[in-house]
């Protein structure tokens, strides 16, 4: 559901693995044009705590070198985003997010017109 109310706000969204085996919890997602770190900001402020990058480059500013080694360019990598589920998270919950997500995406896109 996540991913879906994502990809429906910005159609140039690109979700990483997206049709590999992978965790069901974990999205991690690239906006063009919007960097990681900046979202991890936004959503911050929205009240979600999110990721920058992959897993394995948390906590650092420089653009995931994994993703890069997945293919991703250096631009794309900069600007992925990772969101983990947990046990107890609800689906109004993801909703909330992807809701505050795609309000200031369109902040966003608005400010670039």
């Amino acid at each position: 559901i996540l991913e879906k109310r994502i990809a429906e706000s910005e159609k140039e969204t690109i979700f990483v693995g997206k049709d590999a085996n992978r965790l069901p919890n974990t999205s991690c997602f690239i906006t063009p044009g919007w960097k990681g770190e900046t979202q991890v900001m936004v959503m911050d402020l929205a009240g979600f705590a999110v990721s920058a990058g992959s897993a394995c480059s948390s906590g650092k500013v420089k653009a995931s070198r994994v993703l890069q080694a997945m293919g991703y360019d250096e631009t794309q990598a900069a600007s992925a985003l990772r969101v983990s589920l947990g046990p107890t998270t609800t689906e109004t919950e993801v909703l909330r997010f992807a809701e505050a997500w795609g309000r200031e995406n369109e902040k966003r896109r608005s400010r670039q017109r």
